[in-house]
């Protein structure tokens, strides 16, 4: 096993590797960028090291600086959690090149699943379903791609082929808009991602977004361990994710598990990666997308299979066999994530920044926050506004709502705006309750901003903590109560 492990990453993800890393023996090394030196994960590593700059691409974009620093400093593997370089073939050649061990697939897996024509290519061949499409030239011959548009079946989805977010991306309802929408979406793919080519796929209606979590060693073994519904969505990004699936039946279950595993072995997949597909109404499944990485939402696959998955990558990165079988793995109860955003609903959703006054997670039984903040913490404009993940499990789905509208309700964050109230209004709208998802389902039911964005609990707690704090001369965001304080004493706020 690994003596040293650097984590090319920042916030909570870094945190939640660096635990397992310390609870396994192994020396958990940080990185940071200068606004992130005092920043939790750099503290929850056993050393750390900074990369000299501030915004993303000038620390956790650099590789060159990252392999610079595992080699100063004896690092055995390098765990880039998810988003920047997690997914960068390059990178993990990097890794190679340098005798480091990358805690990930190899850079040709993730080169050639990073290409979705090449991806659905691949997986049409293997047996795996495909929504119907076309990945000729869409530049060369205007005729053609009307010709296999109205083949497909509009509405058509034009699609970027390399990338992803929703960028470089058009749904088009007839043959009129087709040419243009293939042309605004060439530009934005080759912005964002110095790739233009785009490809035709049939644009399915409702759809629900349910991904596989899949793990392969390289001894030949490969298992999924089951799935996860992440259809309530904003602008194509995930915000609730939860396992298992309220749509899938056993039998369904047992198909995409299998067309996930199979979809692994024709690529020759090693370590932790997640299969995406699309399912329609009539309960048919389609291939979307491999990524190959460890996932945001990989908590609830972690709280309903009683596995940790960082480290089971540990122990496939280090060459040992997987360590349990398809017949050892089981769903047990009901889990469910919310990502808690530094985000104004009221405006659009734009990140709030700013320094965190007063941050208290809720605890409880089956309640799970993985938090790269605490209280002082700076929010900057420099990366992602994604403070914390809440994920609770219950025995059952009602049970697991319950108990996150509960800890929704307890969790105190001040100094920065959040989402917190927004989730706890999709939780508990009864289209969400019935399990009636899909990837429109924010759009088909809006959901207004919180009257009550801070909940009342909290409300009553920072009217105490105001009194104290304005008799020593304190603004309520800066106040720090005592142990006898009144936000421990209290009582109301914690909830009945």
């Amino acid at each position: 096993m690994f003596k040293k492990v650097l984590i090319a990453n920042r916030g909570e993800i870094a945190v939640r590797i660096a635990a397992t890393l310390q609870e396994m023996g192994i020396t958990a090394v940080g990185v940071y960028s200068d606004p992130d030196r005092r920043a939790v994960h750099v503290r929850a590593c056993d050393e750390g090291y900074p990369l000299s700059g501030r915004t993303s691409s000038e620390t956790y974009l650099r590789g060159d600086k990252i392999i610079e620093i595992a080699k100063m400093h004896g690092v055995d593997a390098i765990h880039p959690g998810y988003g920047f370089l997690s997914e960068n073939e390059d990178f993990a050649q990097m890794c190679h090149d340098a005798g480091i061990t990358f805690i990930g697939p190899s850079p040709k897996v993730i080169r050639d699943m990073g290409d979705k024509i090449i991806a659905k290519t691949t997986f049409a061949a293997a047996g795996v379903p495909v929504v119907p499409g076309w990945s000729g030239d869409a530049s060369a011959d205007g005729k053609a791609l009307n010709s296999e548009a109205g083949r497909i079946g509009y509405p058509i989805l034009v699609k970027a082929a390399a990338g992803g977010g929703g960028k470089g991306m058009r749904v088009v309802e007839k043959e009129a808009d087709l040419a243009a929408a293939v042309e605004a979406a060439q530009r934005e793919a080759g912005a964002a991602f110095g790739d233009s080519r785009v490809f035709l796929e049939k644009y399915i209606t409702r759809p629900r977004h349910v991904e596989i979590q899949i793990f392969g060693d390289a001894h030949g073994n490969v298992v999924h361990l089951f799935e996860r519904e992440c259809s309530i969505q904003r602008r194509h990004q995930k915000i609730i994710e939860e396992s298992p699936s309220p749509a899938l039946t056993p039998e369904l279950r047992a198909k995409m598990g299998q067309a996930a595993v199979t979809a692994a072995k024709a690529i020759g997949y090693t370590n932790a990666g997640t299969v995406e597909f699309i399912l329609d109404p009539e309960g048919n499944f389609y291939f979307l997308e491999v990524n190959t990485r460890l996932q945001v939402e990989h908590p609830v696959t972690e709280l309903v299979t009683h596995r940790d998955l960082v480290r089971a990558q540990l122990h496939v990165a280090a060459g040992h066999p997987l360590p349990f079988s398809q017949d050892e793995l089981t769903q047990d109860g009901h889990a469910i994530e919310c990502r808690i955003y530094a985000e104004d609903p009221a405006r659009g959703f734009l990140p709030s920044i700013g320094t965190l006054g007063r941050y208290i997670e809720p605890r409880g039984p089956g309640i799970r926050v993985d938090s790269g903040v605490e209280q002082g913490s700076e929010v900057s404009v420099y990366y992602d506004p994604m403070l914390a993940k809440l994920i609770c499990r219950g025995r059952t789905r009602e049970e697991a709502i319950e108990k996150t509208v509960w800890a929704l309700d307890r969790y105190v964050i001040m100094g920065v705006t959040t989402n917190v109230a927004f989730l706890r209004d999709v939780l508990t709208h009864p289209e969400f309750q019935r399990g009636n998802l899909h990837t429109h389902f924010l759009a088909e039911h809006p959901i207004g901003p919180s009257t009550d964005e801070i909940p009342r609990d909290a409300w009553i707690a920072a009217a105490l903590l105001s009194g104290a704090a304005s008799s020593r001369g304190q603004s309520l965001l800066t106040a720090t109560a005592a142990p006898s304080g009144p936000w421990e004493s209290a009582g109301a706020w914690r909830g009945p």
